[in-house]
Formats: C-alpha cells, sequence, structure tokens
C-alpha cells in the first residue's frame, strides 16, 4: 500500500520536486512491534524503499533526481548494513546536539560523512538541548563545521529547533550561504535582553517618562480571599490550609484570619474603595472552600457562591470590571487531607470547580486567572514548606506539584474554551510571579547563564510549557539531568515528565499573561553540589545590592528598573509565537505596622518608579501590556506575617471590629495616575457644565395673608396619628433627580493663610483664644486646599451627582475687592471644578456662606450698604470666571443666621450684639445685594452660559402646640414667616416683606415709643427688582420646633420678642449631638408641602439636610443612617404622595469639619476625619455607604419582602387561630380547679391594669359549643389552646388528679373533631399551679419530673385524639418578664429558670414522646417569642 501510495505522489507531484524522502525517521518505524514470524521489519522497510528508488528513477531518468530514507545520527554502525540491503542518492541523517555533552562536533560529522561513502548529508532534522548562554559558542562553531569543512558534502540542514531558541544578529539576506563567512554568536531571550539595558547608566536607566498610556488600559487593584474575607466558617464553609495554618499558631503572634478585613459581610465598603480609587477594574480570588467546603461539587454551599454573586454584581454595577482568581493558595483542607496538589486526583477536581465558577459567575465575570503565583505555592508549600500546608520537600514534592497545577491549569482553560468561550466571551490566564534577575558580574558569561537559569527555575517553570512548547524548559531539563548524574548516591530533584498528549494539551492554555512582580535580585554561578531546591540544582546564589531600597518585606527591595527588563525579557522569550498581551496582576510593597501609616510615602515612591517602568515598556520598547494592578486594595492577613505587614493602599483597624478602613496617601496618588492615565497632562480636555434650563419664569405672586393661606398644611397633616405620620413610604424619585453632599470654605479648606490667601472675620474670631471650645479653628480644618483629591475619592465613592460648596472670598480677594485678586486662589477653585466636570460631578457653588474678609468687615460689614455693590462685583467675576462651568449658584447660605446670628444675638461673627435693630438692616442689604447678583448674572452671563441662580434659606419646620386653637395655628405661621418668610417673600412673592412681620414689628416698634418701624421697608423700584430673583427654591432643613402664642416683652428691643410666640423641641423625637435640634422626620415633609403652598410650587432643592453625632463617633453612626433613612422617606413622601416638585437632595456634610461654635466637638460628616492627625484621614462611617444605597436605588424602592405576593399555599396548610387557658377559660374554682400563679398575680393589688383578672374571663369552660361554633365560622383547619395544668392537677401533681377538669377538654377535643378542626394544644402557657409555685416552682429542678408526669397524664389521655403538641408557651417570656423584670406572673426575679424550662422541655421529649410516638406518630414543639419555631423535637418514630 505504501508503494501505491509513492506512485501517486510521484506521479502527482514528482515534476516539481526534485529530492524526496522515503520515510522522515527509520528509527521509529522498525522498532514498532511485529507478529511474531513475520520477516524482520529492518528488511522488508529497506526492501521497500529500494523497491520505490528503482520506481522513482524509472519514471524520472534525468540527472539531479534524488531519493533517501531518514536515519539517525546514532545510526551510523548499522549503515554499511543499510548500504548493502538498499539504495540512496544521499544521506537523511537525524541529528540530536546537546551543548553539555559535545565535544568536537566537526569530527563527528567527518565519521559520518566517511561512513556514507562520501554521500551528500542533507540534516533533515537537528534537535538542540541544554545550550545556555555560555555554550552558544559551540553552536557557533556548528555551523562553522558545516561551512567551512572541505571534506564535508552538506546539502542542507534544518534549523527550526536552533532558530526557536535563537536569535541571530547582523544576518544579510543570500540565497547562497557559502557567501556568507561572519555568522556572530547566537544568543538567548536573556542575553539579547541584557545587552540592550545592561549597559545602561543609572541616570538613563531611572529617567523618567511623563507620557500617558495606551487608550482603554487597564487599572487595578486586588484582593485574596484568605486575606480579607474572614467569616471562617460562615455559611457552611469549610476549613482551608491557611486556617489550619494560624489555629496552629504559625502566624506572627498566633495571628488568624478568622475575621481578617471582614469582606464577606462588607461589600458595600469594599466596592466604596474601589470607586473612590476610581479603578476599572478588581482583581479578587475565590475561596474554594466557601464554594465547595470539601473542595468536591457534591458540598456546594449557595451562600457562598451567593456572596461571589453580590461582589460581582456590585462590581459591574460601580462600571468596575471583575477579574477573579481561581486558586490563590488557599487549599480546601479536606483536599489536602488527600495529598492536596501532589495528588493527581486534584486536577480533576480543580477542573470540576473551574467549571462550576464559570457557569456560575462567567456571565458577568470576562476574565480568569486560574492561579495566582503558583511558583510561591511549590517553592514555599511544597519545598521549603513555610507556607501551609508546610511539606518540606523539594526533591518530589514541589516538582509534582507544579505538574500537577500545570494540567489543572490546562484543564481549566479547556473547559472555558469548550463549554463557554462562545457564549460568554472571556479571557483565561494564569498570574505568574517572577523576580527580575541581574548577573552579580556582568563581565562573568556564567554569571549571565546562572541569571538566566534564576529566571527559568521561576518563571520559566511555569511559563514555558504553557507558552512555548507544553514542557520545561531545556535549560531546566538539562540542569536536573546533569544534577542527576552528579549525585548518584542522593536524589536532589525529580522532574516529572509530559506525556506527548499532555504537552498538546498544555501548550497555548492562556489568553494573556499575567505577571505578579516586586522585586529583583543579583545572581552569580555557583556549584551547588547535591543540595535541594532551585539554588542548589540550579548552580546560582540570589543576592540583593546593599543599594537598593528595603521595605517591611526582607523578600522586597525597590528595583522598579527590573520590571521593565522583565517585561522585555517576556515578551521576547514567551511571546514571540504566541502573541498575547501581558497583565500586570500584582505590584506592591508592604510597610512595617508602625508610626504613620496611613503617609506611606515609601509606597508611593514604589508605585509610582514601577508604573513608570510599565509604561516604558509600552511606549518605548512596545511590549503589549495592557494593565497594571497594584497590591492590595486594602492591608489584611498576610500569611506567615500575619497583620505586621500592610500592602494597602487603604489602612484597616484591625484592633475594632467593625474594620473601619481608610485611604492611606497612596490612595489618593494612584487615584491620580489613574484619572490622568499615566504622567502625561490631560491634553484637549474642555470641562464645560451642562446648561440647566428654567423650567417657568418666576412670576410675581400677591403678599401672604395672616395666617397665610398655607395653614391648610397644618390642616392636611397635624391631624394624623403618631402611627400615620411615621408610617415608612416605599417609592423612587423621579429620573434625573440631583443627590448631593455639601461643605463650606471655612469648614473643610484650612490654609487660612497659604498663597497669599486674606484673613476672614472666623479667621480673627477664632484666633481669639476662649472663643470656641478647646480653642479651635479653621486653620487647617479638613485642609481641604492641600487635599482635593482626598475630597475627589470620597465624592467618586459616594457616586453623587452634585458637590455643594462654596468659594471663599478672602482667598480669591484678600482684601474683599477686585484689585486684590489672588491667582492661586483663583486656581484652587478651576483645579476643584474641573475636578468635578472630570468625574461627572455638578459643581453647585455658594458664592457666601459667612466667612466675610475681615478687610470688609473693617468697613462695617453687611451693616454697610456699601457691601452690595462690593459683593456685587464678586460675584460678577467668579460669574465671569467659573461660570462656563458651574451652572448652579446659590447667592448666600442662610442669611437668617447671618443676620441673626452674627448681628443679633452676635454668637458668630462678626459678633455684634444689637437685636432689635442691626439684624433687619443687615437682612435688607442681604437682600438687595442678592437680588443685584441675580440680575449681573440674568443681564451678562445667562445667555451665554445657561446656569441658575437662588439663595439658600434655612428653615425649621414648625408645628403649632395645638391645632384647633387658630391664635396657636397664627403663631406658627408668623414664626414661619419670621424666619423663612423674612427672605423668601421678596425674592419669591411680591418684593416685600411678608405682612405678619410688617405687622409685628411695625406694632411693637409703636409700643417701644419708636417714630416708625425698626423694619425697614424697600422702595417700590427695589421691590419690582427683588422679586422673582431666584430660578428654584433652596432650602435648608435639620430640625422642627413646637411653637405656641405668647406676649412678649417690649425691652429690650428684639428681633426674637417682636415674634411673640414661645418655641419648645418635639419632645417626642431623639436628641442629637447639638441641643435644640432633635431629629423630627416628618417635619421635612410638611415644610416642603409650606413652600409649595406659599411661594407658588416652585421647583425646590434641599441644599443642607444632616445630623450631628459625637466626634467619638466614628464608623458605626447608625444615628445617622436613621436620620437619613427617615428624613429622605419624607422628603420621598412630599415629592410621590404630595406632588411637590422636588428635584434635588444634597445631604450634609461630605466629611467631619469645623462645626462653627462647636469646634470639632460634632461632626455632620458621611466621613470621619481624625483632627489629630496632620493627614486629615478620612475614613467612610456606615452613613455613607446607606447614601450611596439611597442614591443608587434613586429612593427607596419596594423590596421584595413588601411586595404583594399572589398564589396559593400547599393544600394542606394549617390555617388556625389560639388562645390560652387563663386568657379565656374563667370557672377559677369550678369543678376542683387548683390556684394558678396567674390567680394569685391578678388577685394582688396594682399587679393588672384596672384591677382586671381572669376569674371569668371569656367564660369558655362553661361555652364549648359556643367557640366551636365561631371556630366553624372562621372556616379554620386547626385550633391552638393550651391546658391549665392546675386544673387537670390542682397540687400540679399527679397525687391527684381532677377528672371533671380533664372531662372540660375531653369534650372540648371532641366538639373540634366533630367540627373537622384539629386541635393543637400547648401544655403550659404560663399558668402554674399555685403549689407547685409555692415550693420554688421554675427555679426548683424537681419541677422538671412534675412537668414530665403532667405531660405523660395528658398524652395518655388525649394523645389518642390530639395529633399536634406545644410543649412550652414563649419561655423567655416566663424567665425574664416573670423571673426577671417581674411584670407578670410569678414577679420574681431571674435565677435559673430559662435553664429549667430548656430541661423540661428536653425531658418531655426524650423520656415521653418516644413512647407514644410509635403509636400517633405525632409532633411536639417549643414555640419561642416573637419567632417562627426555632426548636422542634418531631418525627422521632420508634423503632424496635
Amino acid at each position: 500500500m505504501f508503494q501505491q501510495y509513492a506512485e501517486f505522489a510521484f506521479q502527482e507531484f514528482g515534476a516539481l520536486v526534485h529530492s524526496w524522502v522515503t520515510l522522515s525517521d527509520l528509527d521509529d518505524v522498525w522498532h514498532d512491534g511485529q507478529p511474531s514470524g513475520a520477516p524482520g521489519p529492518l528488511q522488508n522497510i529497506l526492501q521497500l524503499n529500494k523497491n520505490i528508488y528503482q520506481l522513482y528513477h524509472q519514471r524520472f531518468p534525468d540527472k539531479g533526481r534524488r531519493l533517501s530514507i531518514g536515519l539517525r545520527a546514532k545510526d551510523v554502525e548499522i549503515l554499511p548494513l543499510i548500504k548493502d540491503s538498499t539504495t540512496m542518492d544521499f544521506l537523511s541523517v537525524h541529528i540530536e546536539y546537546n551543548c553539555a555533552s559535545a565535544s568536537n562536533f566537526a569530527k563527528e560529522l567527518s565519521s559520518l560523512q566517511m561512513s556514507s561513502g562520501d554521500l551528500p548529508i542533507l540534516i533533515y532534522e537537528m534537535t538542540v538541548h541544554g545550550c545556555p548562554y555560555n555554550d552558544y559558542q559551540l553552536l557557533g562553531n556548528f555551523v562553522q563545521a558545516l561551512l567551512n569543512n572541505n571534506d564535508l558534502n552538506i546539502v542542507g540542514c534544518d534549523m527550526m529547533d536552533m532558530l526557536a531558541m535563537l536569535d541571530v544578529e547582523d544576518f544579510p539576506t543570500s540565497h547562497d550561504i557559502s557567501q556568507y563567512h561572519g555568522i556572530k554568536t547566537f544568543r538567548n531571550s536573556y542575553q539579547n535582553v541584557w545587552n540592550k539595558f545592561g549597559a545602561q547608566s543609572t541616570t538613563e536607566r531611572d529617567l523618567f517618562l511623563n507620557e500617558s498610556f495606551p487608550s482603554g488600559f487597564q487599572w487595578a487593584s486586588s484582593s485574596e480571599s484568605f486575606k480579607v474575607e474572614g467569616g471562617w466558617v460562615e455559611d457552611g464553609k469549610g476549613e482551608t490550609i491557611w486556617d489550619r495554618f494560624g489555629h496552629d499558631g504559625l502566624a506572627f503572634e498566633n495571628q488568624t484570619a478568622d475575621l481578617a478585613c471582614d469582606s464577606y459581610h462588607k461589600v458595600d465598603y469594599d466596592v466604596y474603595l474601589l470607586r473612590g480609587l476610581h479603578v476599572n477594574t478588581y482583581q479578587f480570588s475565590i475561596s474554594w472552600a466557601r464554594i465547595f467546603p470539601s473542595g468536591h461539587r457534591g458540598s456546594q454551599s449557595e451562600k457562598g457562591a451567593h456572596y461571589y454573586d453580590k461582589l460581582i454584581n456590585a462590581l459591574i454595577e460601580s462600571d468596575i470590571q471583575p477579574v477573579v482568581t481561581l486558586y490563590h493558595w488557599d487549599l480546601p483542607q479536606a483536599l489536602q487531607d488527600y495529598g492536596g496538589w501532589t495528588n493527581a486526583s486534584i486536577v480533576e477536581a480543580f477542573k470540576d470547580y473551574a467549571d462550576f465558577c464559570f457557569s456560575r459567575f462567567g456571565d458577568r465575570v470576562k476574565t480568569w486567572n486560574t492561579f495566582s503565583s503558583p511558583w510561591v505555592v511549590s517553592h514555599a508549600g511544597y519545598g521549603t514548606g513555610e507556607h501551609p500546608p508546610g511539606v518540606k520537600d523539594y526533591v518530589v514534592a514541589s516538582y509534582q506539584v507544579t505538574h500537577n497545577m500545570l494540567k489543572s491549569h490546562a484543564e481549566a482553560f479547556h473547559v472555558y474554551n469548550d463549554k463557554y468561550r462562545k457564549t460568554q466571551g472571556g479571557k483565561v490566564g494564569i498570574a505568574l510571579n517572577s523576580d527580575w534577575a541581574e548577573p552579580m558580574d556582568p563581565s562573568r558569561p556564567e554569571d549571565i547563564a546562572a541569571a538566566d537559569r534564576y529566571l527559568q527555575f521561576m518563571l520559566g517553570w511555569f511559563a514555558h510549557p504553557i507558552f512555548v512548547n507544553g514542557d520545561y524548559p531545556a535549560t531546566l531539563k538539562t540542569q536536573i539531568e546533569q544534577k542527576r548524574n552528579e549525585c548518584p548516591l542522593s536524589e536532589p530533584v525529580r522532574l516529572p515528565v509530559f506525556t506527548t498528549e499532555e504537552s498538546q494539551r498544555i501548550r497555548g492554555t492562556a489568553d494573556f499573561l499575567g505577571l505578579n512582580h516586586y522585586t529583583s535580585r543579583l545572581v552569580n554561578n555557583s556549584v551547588g553540589g547535591c543540595t535541594t531546591g532551585p539554588q542548589g540544582v540550579g548552580d546560582f546564589q540570589a543576592h540583593v545590592d546593599p543599594s537598593w531600597s528595603s521595605t517591611a518585606s526582607d523578600w522586597i527591595y525597590s528595583t522598579p528598573w527590573g520590571l521593565r527588563r522583565l517585561l522585555n525579557y517576556i515578551s521576547t522569550e514567551y511571546l514571540n509565537v504566541t502573541k498575547v498581551p501581558i497583565h500586570i496582576t500584582g505590584n506592591g510593597m508592604p510597610t512595617e505596622y508602625s508610626g504613620d501609616t496611613l503617609d506611606d510615602t515609601n509606597r508611593i515612591e514604589y508605585m509610582k518608579s514601577y508604573i513608570n517602568e510599565a509604561l516604558k515598556a509600552i511606549f518605548l520598547d512596545g511590549v503589549d501590556v495592557q494593565r497594571f494592578t497594584v497590591q492590595s486594595l486594602m492591608d489584611g492577613f498576610e500569611g506567615k506575617q500575619g497583620y505586621s505587614q500592610r500592602y494597602g493602599l487603604h489602612h484597616v483597624n484591625f484592633e475594632e471590629a467593625d474594620r473601619p478602613r481608610t485611604p492611606k496617601q497612596s490612595a489618593y496618588y494612584y487615584s491620580e495616575v489613574i484619572k490622568q492615565n499615566g504622567f502625561g497632562s490631560l491634553k484637549g480636555d474642555v470641562f464645560k457644565g451642562a446648561e440647566m434650563q428654567l423650567t417657568r419664569q418666576p412670576t410675581a405672586l400677591p403678599s401672604s395673608e395672616v395666617p397665610s393661606k398655607s395653614k391648610v398644611v397644618w390642616e392636611k397633616f397635624s391631624h394624623q396619628s403618631n402611627f400615620q405620620r411615621k408610617l415608612y413610604h416605599y417609592g423612587t424619585f423621579p429620573q434625573g433627580f440631583n443627590w448631593g453632599v455639601s461643605s463650606s470654605a471655612y469648614q473643610i479648606e484650612g490654609g487660612w493663610n497659604a498663597d497669599g490667601k486674606g484673613p476672614s472675620f472666623w479667621d480673627t474670631f477664632t484666633q481669639k483664644p476662649g472663643s470656641i471650645p478647646a480653642n479651635a479653628n479653621g486653620d487647617v480644618a479638613s485642609d481641604s486646599y492641600h487635599r482635593l483629591n482626598e475630597d475627589f475619592y470620597m465624592l467618586r465613592a459616594l457616586r453623587v451627582k452634585s458637590y455643594r460648596f462654596s468659594l471663599s472670598w478672602s482667598r480669591i480677594f484678600p482684601d474683599g475687592r477686585r484689585t486684590s485678586l489672588n491667582q492661586k486662589g483663583v486656581d484652587y477653585y478651576n483645579r476643584l471644578i474641573e475636578g468635578l466636570l472630570v468625574y461627572n460631578i455638578t459643581p453647585m457653588v455658594t458664592l457666601y456662606h459667612w466667612d466675610l474678609p475681615q478687610a470688609l468687615q473693617d468697613l462695617g460689614g453687611w451693616d454697610n450698604v456699601e457691601m452690595i455693590n462690593i459683593f456685587n462685583d464678586f460675584c460678577d467675576f467668579c460669574f465671569a470666571t467659573f461660570g462656563n462651568r458651574v451652572k448652579f449658584w446659590m447667592t448666600f447660605n442662610q442669611p437668617h443666621t447671618i443676620a441673626w446670628s452674627g448681628y443679633g444675638l452676635g454668637q458668630i461673627p462678626p459678633n455684634v450684639k444689637n437685636p432689635g435693630i442691626a439684624p433687619y438692616r443687615v437682612a435688607h442689604n442681604l437682600i438687595k445685594a442678592h437680588a443685584k447678583a441675580y440680575h449681573t448674572y440674568d443681564d451678562k452671563y445667562r445667555k451665554s452660559q445657561g446656569g441658575l441662580v437662588s439663595i439658600a434659606l434655612n428653615a425649621d419646620w414648625i408645628e403649632p402646640k395645638d391645632v384647633h386653637v387658630p391664635r396657636e395655628v397664627v403663631a406658627a405661621d408668623r414664626a414661619l414667616q419670621f424666619q423663612l418668610g423674612w427672605f423668601a417673600h421678596p425674592i419669591f412673592k411680591n418684593g416685600d416683606y411678608p405682612d405678619a412681620m410688617k405687622w409685628q414689628v411695625g406694632n411693637k416698634s409703636e409700643l417701644q415709643g419708636l417714630t416708625e418701624t425698626r423694619l425697614p421697608s424697600f422702595t417700590e423700584e427695589e421691590r419690582s427688582f427683588i422679586k422673582g430673583t431666584a430660578d428654584m427654591f433652596c432650602v435648608n432643613h435639620y430640625t422642627t420646633k413646637i411653637v405656641s402664642h405668647a406676649t412678649l416683652r417690649l425691652a429690650p428691643q428684639s428681633y426674637e420678642y417682636d415674634r411673640d410666640l414661645s418655641e419648645a423641641e418635639e419632645g417626642g423625637s431623639p436628641t442629637t449631638a447639638i441641643s435644640n435640634q432633635r431629629a423630627v422626620a416628618w417635619g421635612l415633609r410638611r415644610l416642603l408641602n409650606w413652600i409649595k403652598e406659599e411661594y407658588g410650587d416652585p421647583e425646590i432643592y434641599i441644599t443642607e439636610n444632616g445630623v450631628a453625632t459625637d466626634s467619638k463617633t466614628t464608623w458605626d453612626d447608625s444615628a445617622r443612617v436613621f436620620y437619613y433613612k427617615t428624613y429622605v422617606d419624607e422628603a420621598l413622601k412630599a415629592y410621590d404622595l404630595d406632588g411637590v416638585k422636588l428635584k434635588g437632595y444634597i445631604a450634609t456634610s461630605l466629611m467631619d469639619s469645623f462645626e462653627w461654635l462647636n469646634g470639632y466637638k460634632v461632626g455632620f460628616g458621611l466621613h470621619h476625619v481624625d483632627f489629630t492627625n496632620p493627614n486629615r484621614p478620612r475614613t467612610p462611617k456606615y452613613s455613607a455607604h446607606f447614601y450611596y444605597q439611597v442614591i443608587k436605588d434613586n429612593g427607596f424602592p419596594t423590596p421584595d419582602d413588601e411586595k404583594q405576593l399572589y398564589g396559593h399555599f400547599r393544600k394542606d396548610f394549617m390555617w388556625s387561630t389560639a388562645t390560652a387557658s387563663y386568657q379565656i377559660e374563667g370557672g377559677w374554682r369550678a369543678d376542683g380547679k387548683g390556684l394558678s400563679i396567674w390567680d394569685k398575680f391578678a388577685h394582688t393589688p396594682l399587679r393588672v391594669y384596672n384591677d382586671d383578672n381572669g376569674d371569668i374571663a371569656c367564660d369558655s369552660y362553661n361555652k364549648v359549643e359556643e367557640d366551636v361554633a365561631i371556630l366553624k365560622q372562621l372556616k379554620v383547619t386547626h385550633y391552638r389552646f393550651s391546658i391549665s395544668w392546675p386544673r387537670v392537677l390542682p397540687d400540679g401533681t399527679t397525687k391527684h388528679i381532677n377528672e371533671a377538669g380533664l372531662n372540660y377538654y375531653h369534650r372540648l377535643v371532641d366538639a373540634l373533631l366533630a367540627a373537622n378542626i384539629q386541635p393543637h394544644i400547648t401544655l403550659y402557657h404560663w399558668d402554674l399551679p399555685q403549689a407547685l409555685q409555692d415550693v420554688g416552682g421554675w427555679e426548683n429542678e424537681t419541677i422538671i419530673v412534675k412537668f414530665r408526669d403532667y405531660a405523660d397524664l395528658i398524652f395518655s389521655r388525649l394523645g389518642h385524639k390530639v395529633k399536634f403538641w406545644i410543649t412550652i408557651n414563649e419561655p423567655y417570656n416566663i424567665a425574664n418578664i416573670g423571673h426577671g423584670y417581674g411584670a407578670a406572673a410569678p414577679g420574681f426575679l431571674l435565677h435559673n429558670a430559662i435553664h429549667l424550662t430548656l430541661l423540661r422541655h428536653i425531658n418531655v421529649c426524650s423520656l415521653v414522646w418516644c413512647e407514644k410516638q410509635v403509636k400517633t406518630r405525632n409532633v411536639i414543639e417549643t414555640v419561642l417569642h416573637g419567632h417562627e419555631v426555632r426548636k422542634q423535637c418531631y418525627f422521632m418514630y420508634y423503632n424496635p
């Protein structure tokens, strides 16, 4: 058949081909098994070749035609036999060349030539083995032997295997190889990279590249399951080898990962950090033991899988792509018990685990790492034993582990390829760790070769099989073989061998190469002898340069240039043929847990330099790097080092149960690198805010009546019950609702005199000792002037749509006038505004938030009418400078506070105490200043800028003390007009003050003997100028007051007395950290409705709302969460139920800050600021996560458990109703019933309300038929009732059984059964026989036997008819209410009642029930107070 095939080939292709080889490798063929008795295979093949030779030359007799058969060089000994048996025109030979055993290859070739009889030689195949760099000259000699030996007749040579490993430099294009005699020395990938970079000077090496990464570059941070998750046995998670390691006390100071960062319970917190960082990718690992506790699919934990579902979904919702590592060192202990990675069966287990993860999470996860740093597992876990499982076997186990992990990786890749790639479209790779290695002495070739071996033993061990040829590197194999030959009396290493099929299955199994890189080493050649381990077997030693920067780890030294060189090496060595990208999957350094853990400047320098080296590799060298991952997101359990070393961008306080996380300075630096996409400038970016269109033109409204028509709000709401007003409402706000947070300049900026800023009168005030508690001031405050990136971090994490902040007038105009313009102050606000727009956050700018330049206060401040024009000039400048990006302006914040607290009470700067006159004058000027600024914007900027202008007014809600008393309602309305209407009425209605104010102040002034009112008046022109000068209604709201009418004194003159009312707190609401500022959520809904009614249904923004907590409150601010939950819900009611045009909600505040007269004693922040730390670290509070969730949900969508569910219960569902004997039976002494503890309790004075008792109750003892008739009407299937223990056993014991009492229950049970209603009996519902209480009741252990006897009696008498039993009703109440608080019978203090109550239940189950169960197969249980049945003793079938 083969001859026929040859004839066909000659016929089809003979005219084109002049040289033929019949069989490429004779050696492979003749050793194939043959049937016994068959002719010798070699003779058959040689005869076949002879026949084909003759056939060929008969068909093509012309010269130049040649045919041969393939041989191996080692077959030269039988060459004469072959030549005698067959015919050939040239010698086709397969040569294996091994650098380790090469001697004089030219002589070997000459011998082959002589044996051939001077036939031409074709080196049909050449295989090269074991050729590190220092043997490349031998390979050069080999090529020269082909060219320079005139006695050799070489017609061709296969160079593929050689060229796959080597590079040739300066090889000219030529058709005649004999023309070129200048072949240079062959070099490998390492030599190429070293030659490229080794000669760099330190200056050249460290030159910083100010460029950007490619568009779409992936910025990531990472974590590992066992380091952060905690929850080590929660929800069925299995034990891992790291759990065992920690519990065996092998980590630093016996620390464990039992709780770690508690990430298992803090998904929202972790994703918050990621949003703050602004990464677009998060790499985390899955805990195999959390998914499969035993390591196998049969033990799958749904709750474990649900945790990762929740994490993945949260990431995607935050536009962060999940990258999942299937295995990061935490093997299920159950698998390790069978050998772990040394057991070949783990390959199938890992494949199944990967299959599950791909199927469960692959619809959302598009990038997978099968393993992370598998070298560490092999080296430290099974080689040195430093890591769990602590195996010290670098001879066999370590290499077997690598072997099995490579096969596991390949199987996982093929599972994805075969089953999921087409539908999911993801990528699968592996994250390999590698140092960079450099020769200790670059002038020594043997050190260069040793550095290459170092990399092959670390990186190549895994990368070569996957990315090159499915097998271990030749260097590694040769070195190992050499060691085995050198050490015949010991076995330094045993390298497993891949079959051909395994190699094929492993090769090419990665869509990318993940690289974990941290440091470098200097390597020199050494004689390792027969020592095990990579250095001994590899004949090299690793060192560090003393000049390299150290870290908290004795392994990691900062050598950033090594990353660029390593990336070049990888690209050359592994990715030349297989073109896949590189993902840097881990890079970072640890710091000690000591000193200032937040100001981690060393980590910043490390990150900066390593990231820049990656940039050089991309930008200068053309290496395809697509991701950079900073390790790690937060501090965690660092294995053997426990919590003593910190890799995190975020500090975790492991001393607090809540594990609060605080960004370090490195987190802010990294976020800035991400923002810039490297180190270049944001070229060509033009920041322009979105225009905000007016939905209606302001129209003049008539003056408010006294009281105003808005009193309908009290009529609508004040009759609500407490339950009605606190009823929670589910719903969402309209699309596009504006969620934001707020701050103000003096409270957060600090930098009080930085860069030319002038003093404000708050600077002057607070720097005077005694002004503020603890002499606090805003000199530094939250230091936002120097920490913009930190503020951006918080805003990104919250995902707010708006940020309200104020401009410091004296930072822009130090003396308040344009002539003193401070450009650095302007630059600061430009950076702030542009930074907000980069993150799609709308700037909401307040032009004046109480911090007047001191220079202007020296001129009289707001009591000087000149301030109107001065303020307008400041506004004009701000509109012109920032207005192309700012579209939401507020002229003043809380002008009421400025006028009354600053110029009336004198509590805040300028501390003027003139309560009767100055507040009205100041308010008059503020209103006119506002109107002038509004018109300036309207006339000069609105058309081109398209923004909105308003004023932020503050208002409490005012509730009348008695809504039924008209003058109380008038007083409440008057209070609102004096606070809110003072400014809102002129602006939103008719340009003038409300009549209620004019009337009150005018009358008071007259009564005080004044010739004119103390309330200034507006001219007609001014009223026209003022009215309508707001595009939306902005209101700050915190609390509610209760008001009643009062006639207040005439002297001294005061705005406060002008109101004629008294204020009180709403006593039924929670207090806060600020006195007179209770949390009264329902007031917000009413205030919003009042504004709607009073001011013509405007669009409303809540521009401040929040609550103060004590400064000691850091993470767990549950009071703030409750405040926001209730207040936002009341705002939702106003929008959703009442039709209020609510457009936005601004939470106060972004972070803790200087809280005016309270200094730093209280905080309003969603983020805690540590004012004792000069870096002012910011830590998110619980409220930050809650507010983010509100923003994400756009309110409070109806939860699933609140949604109406339609359907049917199962057919045999039990519908029942219930009673208790003492509550309904009555007949307290009838037919021999004994006394119960409730009989005595109810007959004791002052024990029961209204002196009621159960003597007769519902008289059910005498009304069985009536009760059953009611049950029939209800159509219940079951009826639960209790038996009165003293009715059956009057003294509580079986010494006397009251048959009359038992007969009552027989009659009731029979009547129920006749009505087809199943009885469900409670043995004990609190009515203990008094006779037993007299001897200690539930505190006497003898009661256990007595209860058992009582139960035994009831079971024996009624058990054949009753199938459902409850032993005890609500034992918690028996113990705690009856024996603890003493508020129920028997009214004693708690001792050991709980213990005995449980014992009696158990005794009934164990001693009685099993005897009855064989007959009745009933159910017995105990009912626990306030919950579903938690503990049941049921279906205990007795099997003799």
